[in-house]
């Protein structure tokens, strides 16, 4: 009898350690014990700090439990060693303009759901927690969620923005088109009983159902940003809006002849924001106006930068990514493009951007996978740390930016967006030094997600050939 409890006993723990991770997970764990030391590493901690050299971190049941100089922080019996000279340690990425789409191609307005390959790319490329800015299929990405938070499939934490609040004239057919301020809040109402966190109002919403849709999500103690051009950012933030996308970029309040609740041609505002003068009265008002407002901007500077011919570098892992017919897609739109024609517009927003946050100004980050489909998943979540260093700060700031920024707009700041002891233990490697070399950020090792280690090749992998089909 005691032989065969002894069995039985056996096989209860060999299945429970079988069955920790799912199928579609388990291939991508590289580490999974319970205590992990990861020592010598150099740390960028999130908070803005200079980077520290030489420490270890414990890891303890998903929790940092110690963090400190190698020499100094005591290594619990049992933990698992993991050596990291040379590498350097920053907390997983919070991604606050995310999407689960990418343009279908072809110079048609259409969004193809990626609910394989994205929710991958995102976690090889360290975003540990991923905010979607906008849905076409919100019911797709609260299933998603799910998914990846019960351990079915591999994937950052998903926030899920609900489906765009779009007026009439919208660009894209698989969005609805709110027939008045009585359908922004019923719209409202509807996604957020459905489980969505947050709402994205687009370009050709008027400010009376911005404002319908702003104080109905309001009593639900739900945020809303938005992508606007109908609305300038002065008189969204008067409104009561929490975030704006994009940046100046997109802000139409400086176009000559503005009207009400109208967007003006995208090109004209364009032209004029790379004549504006940041130091000018109306843009610091502009500028005040959001910092008073407590409004944060969420950057998105690698989907801006793809609209040049000559930029960003073209890295042979975006090609592998995409499908073949994705490729000839992208690179045809990159070919058509002139080298150098987007760049004012570029460096106007860079400068706004610094400004901005001089000011006061809480900025985050994100990837916004959509345009002419150069800012791929997580790859430009990297890139815009890069951007953002060409725009004036230093490395830790641009980390920051992505990670404890995004982490304080949700109201996780105590959980998760810096190295801290107590906080998840969500952390990415790198293979070298972002402070040192920027363009080291890309080089991810190893991605900690709730104190799990998964491998970043193994991901990429797995969805070589995925983009643009699903």
């Amino acid at each position: 009898m005691k032989s065969k409890l002894a069995v039985c006993s056996f096989l209860t723990v060999a299945l429970s350690a079988q069955s920790r991770f799912a199928p579609g997970v388990k291939p991508f764990v590289t580490v999974d014990d319970p205590v992990v030391a990861l020592q010598h590493v150099r740390v960028i901690d999130g908070t803005g700090a200079e980077p520290r050299e030489d420490q270890t971190i414990i890891l303890d049941h998903g929790k940092i439990s110690a963090v400190g100089p190698s020499a100094t922080t005591v290594q619990p019996a049992g933990a698992r060693a993991v050596d990291l000279s040379g590498s350097t340690v920053i907390p997983g990425l919070v991604g606050m303009h995310e999407h689960l789409f990418y343009p279908s191609g072809g110079g048609i307005p259409m969004y193809n759901e990626q609910a394989f390959s994205f929710p991958r790319l995102y976690l090889a490329s360290g975003v540990t927690t991923a905010r979607t800015a906008g849905s076409l299929e919100p019911y797709t990405d609260l299933n998603l969620k799910r998914l990846i938070d019960n351990g079915s499939m591999p994937g950052p934490e998903l926030y899920i923005t609900g489906p765009y609040l779009e007026g009439a004239g919208s660009f894209a057919a698989q969005m609805h088109e709110l027939t008045g301020p009585d359908d922004a809040a019923r719209t409202v109402e509807y996604w957020a009983s459905e489980g969505v966190t947050s709402f994205k109002a687009y370009m050709n919403i008027t400010r009376d159902e911005l404002k319908a849709a702003v104080d109905t999500a309001h009593r639900h103690g739900i945020k809303v940003t938005g992508h606007l051009c109908s609305i300038g950012f002065s008189e969204a933030a008067a409104i009561g809006i929490d975030n704006l996308e994009h940046g100046l970029l997109v802000d139409t309040e400086f176009h000559p002849g503005k009207l009400p609740d109208v967007c003006p041609p995208q090109a004209a505002t364009r032209s004029e924001i790379a004549r504006l003068d940041l130091d000018s009265a109306p843009v610091r008002n502009m500028i005040a106006d959001l910092v008073k407002h407590n409004v944060a901007i969420t950057s998105t500077l690698a989907v801006f930068e793809a609209f040049d011919g000559g930029r960003p570098p073209l890295e042979e892992r975006f090609l592998d990514a995409l499908t073949a017919e994705a490729q000839v897609s992208y690179l045809g739109a990159r070919a058509r493009a002139q080298a150098g024609s987007f760049l004012p517009m570029l460096k106007k927003e860079l400068e706004f951007e610094f400004a901005f946050v001089k000011a006061g100004g809480l900025l985050m980050s994100g990837a916004d996978p959509t345009g002419n489909g150069g800012a791929l998943a997580g790859f430009a979540d990297q890139r815009n740390i890069e951007l953002l260093v060409e725009a004036g700060f230093t490395c830790s700031q641009a980390i920051q930016i992505a990670t404890a920024n995004g982490a304080k707009f949700l109201g996780e700041f105590d959980r998760i967006g810096t190295i801290a002891v107590g906080k998840q233990a969500d952390l990415v490697v790198i293979d070298g030094n972002p402070a040192a070399r920027i363009a080291d950020i890309r080089k991810v090792k190893m991605v900690f997600k709730n104190g799990v280690g998964y491998d970043p090749v193994k991901l990429l992998e797995s969805v070589r050939g995925s983009v643009a089909l699903h």
